[in-house]
């Protein structure tokens, strides 16, 4: 089975030097059509994802009558919604076209984010939270499905960084929404500031979604003949067969055996699991809740300030993937994402230091985050073979890893011990030096698996076991 081509250090270019006249063609298309609409709804996904901590040091906590953990619990639900909404997903995404389903998905969050705007208490808005999460679940998975569908593992990590700048770029925007809404719509319509910012987002929204429908290919399996001819679909899948990958399957019982029975499906799994959690302090509000506590900004003002870090994460996301696909490789690439990381926790967990150190230190929060894509297209490119296993685990392992942090939150970042976050910190340092250690430990055995492979080709297939053996690496 051949494989990804393997590439030098300093080989920065787009195509692989395989890749003829026509893929590139194809290439340009696929890129044209699938990285903006993937950026611009993982964009609107963490505005609406993100919103709920703008607003509650906008006026929310105040008009709502918070007075405890409330914000930590409404992040909880989020979580809860977005864990049990993927469970679906497992079976979908080999069965209903990704161009109706992405949409729908797309348009029914953005309906509950408008809801928001009317809540009268916690219990309203914690369902609406929950509702939001439940739609937004299986965007993350169902994206690097559809990568995975079209690009080789080579491919991957680098529009999957472009795509992932939507979550950096998303929380950014949310900050600089609430910052207007505060400064301008503030009791316009008789509705407070972090009210429009609900109606704001369903704005955005909502038409994106809709796009969705005409710019989404579909798979080979089940294209979308809106934008992809035939000649399309034979060249995607002639490309994809020449680095051993298989296009067509659909979820089977017996494919659920298949993948629980791999080793690497479990330790992907505790990989993604320490990913979530060396993450809170990011997806928490740490941040903003300091910069609220150090009590001389208005709520404009924090919310501005509170878009530095992940301004920081779109450049912390480039770097990351690309290195991972041009240089370093997916471990070398984590690791360097989580040194950054960990040395930001290290300050926070050290706390007393000077306030500069400080703001260094949450200027680094959002390279934890920067990981993501590179670890989703190593699985992509682990499973390039069974593309039912591949729908099945991409879910799986998001839905176990992010359950975690239903739970940890509350344990580990309750909102009354903000801004400090004793526990917090200190939990997120540990999972970031566990998670290195994880990576590398995962990286030396498929490194073994696949020298073995290769020795059994050679007894099978001479010639193409000795292609593999000089373009194997790549794909890790």
């Amino acid at each position: 089975m051949a494989s990804e081509t393997k590439r030098r250090w300093n080989d920065f270019s787009w195509y692989a030097p395989e890749d003829t006249k026509e893929e590139r063609r194809f290439i340009r298309k696929l890129d044209l059509l699938i990285v903006p609409y993937a950026f611009v709804s993982y964009w609107v996904k963490y505005i609406d994802q993100a919103n709920i901590n703008n607003a509650y040091v906008a006026g929310m906590k105040e008009d709502l009558g918070f007075h405890g953990n409330e914000l930590v619990q409404l992040q909880t639900l989020y979580i809860v919604g977005a864990v049990v909404g993927q469970l679906p997903f497992l079976f979908l995404f080999t069965y209903v076209p990704l161009n109706i389903l992405i949409p729908f998905m797309d348009v029914c969050w953005g309906i509950f984010t408008l809801l928001q705007f009317r809540v009268s208490g916690f219990a309203e808005i914690a369902a609406y939270r929950f509702l939001v999460g439940f739609f937004e679940a299986a965007f993350f998975p169902v994206m690097h499905y559809l990568f995975g569908s079209w690009y080789r593992g080579d491919e991957i990590g680098r529009r999957g960084g472009i795509f992932y700048v939507g979550l950096s770029l998303g929380t950014l925007t949310a900050g600089l929404i609430q910052a207007g809404a505060s400064a301008r719509l503030d009791g316009v319509s008789g509705l407070a500031g972090w009210r429009w910012m609900s109606i704001i987002c369903a704005l955005i929204t909502i038409p994106i979604g809709m796009l969705g429908y005409f710019v989404i290919p579909g798979t080979p399996d089940q294209p979308n003949r809106l934008v992809l001819t035939e000649d399309d679909v034979v060249i995607g899948e002639k490309r994809l067969k020449r680095a051993g990958h298989q296009s067509h399957g659909k979820l089977r019982l017996r494919n659920l055996k298949s993948a629980l029975s791999r080793p690497q499906f479990w330790a992907i799994i505790v990989v993604d699991v320490f990913f979530w959690n060396a993450g809170l302090a990011s997806s928490t509000g740490s941040f903003l809740l300091w910069i609220k506590s150090l009590g001389r900004y208005s709520q404009a003002r924090t919310n501005e300030l509170g878009t530095i870090a992940p301004a920081l994460g779109i450049f912390y996301t480039l770097l990351v993937c690309f290195l991972s696909d041009l240089a370093l490789g997916p471990a070398w690439a984590i690791t360097l994402a989580h040194v950054w990381n960990g040395l930001g926790l290290l300050i926070l967990t050290i706390w007393n230091v000077p306030e500069p150190a400080k703001w260094f230190a949450y200027a680094t929060n959002y390279s934890s985050q920067a990981m993501s894509s590179v670890l989703h297209g190593w699985v992509n490119a682990q499973l390039r073979d069974a593309p039912a296993e591949r729908a099945f685990t991409l879910v799986l392992i998001n839905a176990i890893s992010q359950s975690t942090t239903a739970w940890t939150p509350l344990l580990v970042f309750p909102t009354v011990e903000a801004p400090r976050f004793p526990k917090g910190y200190a939990f997120c340092l540990a999972c970031a030096v566990v998670l290195i250690v994880l990576v590398h430990v995962l990286n030396t055995y498929l490194k073994r698996k696949e020298a073995k492979s290769i020795q059994i080709d050679v007894v099978e297939n001479p010639e193409a076991a000795s292609l593999d053996a000089r373009t194997a690496d790549n794909k890790r």
